[in-house]
């Protein structure tokens, strides 16, 4: 049991994953926010990922950065350029806390932003939104706090379908100060 999700065709061995499907970053439906959800797990796990993507993205594909880049995006050789210099481990991921969940945001060049999030409704939506979600299963409120935490980029929405996008960090390098 790797507790990856079993949504992607992949081989796990060792310390290394193999996707063996194209991932769909189209976002045209469920298939993308599940191709997230399970890089953000490999991330969290500490995990090398060897994937390869489809689609042409609808959406900032600079919101992916922190994740391991494809060996091959076919529709965007130049967002694949700016993903595989701007890509760096642990440039984005949450923690938590009782009752709050604290994010440290250093995707942009830069900057470092760290976000607390302490709301009951923001936590629970970025908490629910870990396991990819179509926006039709929240209320209102949850609606509400999905697209608030789509705007900071801390979940990616499309096409009526959102994934959380920070991992939490369960394998850090030695020195953990590299990061």
């Amino acid at each position: 049991m790797s507790g990856l999700p079993a949504t992607v065709p992949h081989r796990l061995t060792g310390r290394r994953v193999e996707v063996t499907e194209p991932l769909d970053l189209g976002g045209r439906g469920p298939g993308t926010a599940e191709a997230v959800g399970f890089l953000r797990e490999c991330q969290s796990l500490g995990l090398s990922v060897s994937w390869r993507a489809t689609g042409s993205p609808r959406y900032d594909l600079g919101a992916l950065r922190h994740l391991p880049p494809p060996d091959e995006l076919p529709s965007d050789a130049d967002g694949l350029a700016a993903w595989r210099s701007a890509y760096a481990y642990g440039s984005l991921y949450h923690r938590r806390g009782p009752g709050f969940v604290t994010v440290l945001d250093r995707r942009d060049v830069g900057t470092a932003l760290r976000l607390t999030l302490d709301h009951p409704a923001l936590c629970g939506v970025f908490l629910r939104l870990l396991e990819p979600t179509p926006l039709d299963a929240l209320d209102a409120t949850g609606r509400e706090a999905a697209a608030l935490l789509a705007a900071e980029r801390l979940v990616l929405v499309s096409a009526g379908w959102a994934v959380t996008l920070p991992p939490r960090i369960r394998r850090w390098p030695v020195p953990c100060t590299a990061i």
